[in-house]
């Protein structure tokens, strides 16, 4: 009797052991019944699709997927091999979200039921985070280096130049001036990396995001996007987002400058760039600390019809220095997905020739942002 108690408390443990492995790993888990429907997924799942279990599972999860799928081939093979197996390269493409590359492996589970897990290649930005945290990490200690280091040295050699060129020979005149001009750049370069150096976090109140998407055209379009068609679609029911409203300028005003870029590579005249707002239900992404999972549904998307982003840097498109541009920096989508971050949003796009789509989540403002901001009483 002892021996058969101490067969079911060890059950009971390897049970409670294996859900936790299950919801614990790292990977994207699923777990698909017998009849198709989806029936458990990980923390893991749930961050990659920004989605709860109950969004994750209404109606049939096999029935949702596409004609052909090799999601669906994965679960077949499964069931019909008994044994685990693998395809490398699945296209994914599930619950609305822009498609992804991954590896994948099913496994029956002996009750007609099948764990998918997937190792994601290019998801929606989860899987790059840590990655680009790193590289976010270093361009900051090297925004403060750089600035202390060069900035003084660069109005010294700015002065000096501008002097030569007050006594200098017309025809040496363009060769000071030259110096002053290359000094400026180097000096603007240094200081849009010494903003990744601000670890101050967003001032955090209630804003329009359409106000702010209105002051971004105004200036668009008396600038950089003047010749382009510039179209907006936005859903006027959307709530306020939390945000800071400088950032959010910043962040929105470089994805309109890139895609208007992009647009006008056209030569034929036919640029285009839209602005796009709407509201995703269940959307989750984890807080800037990485702790919870917070509610982020209020989606801006900037979109374009240019060239499409090169393929060797799609991988790395957030990163410092990454750049498609010939005299760009590389720096202003790593500060946008800086930013975006610290807002506790995600950030992540979508790419062929004829249509780039960047997508902007952010959460909803709170009660304690109105409070702070001053729109509500203690």
């Amino acid at each position: 009797m002892t021996g058969q108690t101490k067969i079911q408390v060890q059950g009971v443990a390897l049970d409670a052991l294996k859900a936790a492995a299950f919801e614990l790993s790292p990977d994207p888990s699923l777990v698909v019944d017998a009849s198709g429907s989806l029936v458990a997924v990980n923390e893991a799942a749930e961050t990659l699709f920004g989605q709860g279990l109950g969004l994750l599972a209404r109606g049939r999860f096999r029935a949702a997927l596409p004609h052909g799928s090799a999601m669906v081939s994965l679960l077949d093979r499964a069931l019909q091999e008994g044994a685990r197996v693998r395809e490398r390269g699945v296209q994914i493409s599930l619950f609305g979200l822009p498609p992804f590359e991954a590896d994948g492996a099913a496994a029956p589970l002996g009750d007609g039921s099948v764990l998918l897990t997937l190792s994601v290649k290019n998801g929606l930005g989860n899987e790059r985070s840590a990655h680009e945290a790193a590289g976010l990490r270093s361009l900051v200690g090297l925004g403060r280096m750089l600035a202390h280091e060069i900035k003084n040295p660069l109005a010294g050699i700015r002065g000096a130049a501008q002097l030569l060129k007050s006594g200098a020979k017309a025809e040496d005149a363009p060769l000071a001036q030259l110096i002053v001009d290359e000094t400026d750049r180097v000096r603007r370069l240094v200081d849009r990396m010494e903003a990744f150096s601000d670890d101050a976090l967003p001032s955090l109140a209630p804003i329009n995001i359409h106000q702010v998407l209105d002051r971004i055209r105004a200036l668009a379009v008396n600038g950089f996007a003047d010749g382009l068609g510039l179209k907006e679609s936005y859903d006027p029911s959307l709530p306020s987002v939390s945000g800071d409203e400088d950032q959010l300028i910043q962040i929105f005003l470089n994805l309109v400058k890139n895609a208007s870029e992009a647009a006008h590579s056209r030569n034929d005249g036919r640029g285009e760039v839209s602005i796009h707002t709407a509201y995703r239900h269940g959307v989750r992404v984890r807080s800037a600390k990485g702790q919870t999972l917070r509610g982020a549904p209020i989606e801006i998307r900037v979109i374009d019809n240019g060239p499409g982003v090169p393929d060797h840097i799609r991988e790395s498109l957030f990163q410092p220095f990454v750049t498609s541009k010939t005299n760009g920096a590389g720096l202003g989508l790593a500060l946008v997905a800086k930013l975006v971050a610290g807002h506790g949003g995600l950030i992540d796009f979508e790419s062929e020739p004829g249509r780039t789509v960047f997508r902007v989540l952010l959460p909803i403002a709170t009660h304690d942002d109105a409070r702070v901001a001053g729109d509500l009483p203690e």
